[in-house]
């Protein structure tokens, strides 16, 4: 038997929390995600960073009432990394 491998991206808790929290909104900004991810801002600044350099999601940078708003969306390539980073760890969990 042979494991697929895992998106060593993907396999990373905070950049999952992200992508999987993506996946089921239109978009997102900065600091819903940091409340549902727990992470600090920093941390998520960078893990937001290094998908949106692998083109798994998409980075709007505005401004709302004078104040920074960064609002997340993810990107068909993340969608399809997601679903196959899935169906991966299901075999993994599914292997007799």
């Amino acid at each position: 038997m042979e494991f697929k491998d895992l998106d060593p991206l993907l396999h990373n808790q905070l950049r999952l929390s992200i992508i999987s929290l993506l996946v089921s909104v239109e978009s997102s900004e900065f600091n819903f995600l940091l409340e549902k991810t727990g992470a600090t801002r920093g941390n998520l600044s960078v893990q937001i960073n290094k998908l949106k350099a692998a083109e798994y999601i998409d980075v709007n940078k505005s401004f709302r009432n004078n104040y920074p708003l960064t609002t997340c969306t993810i990107a068909p390539k993340g969608i399809e990394a997601f679903e196959k980073y899935v169906e991966a760890i299901s075999e993994y969990i599914n292997k007799k």
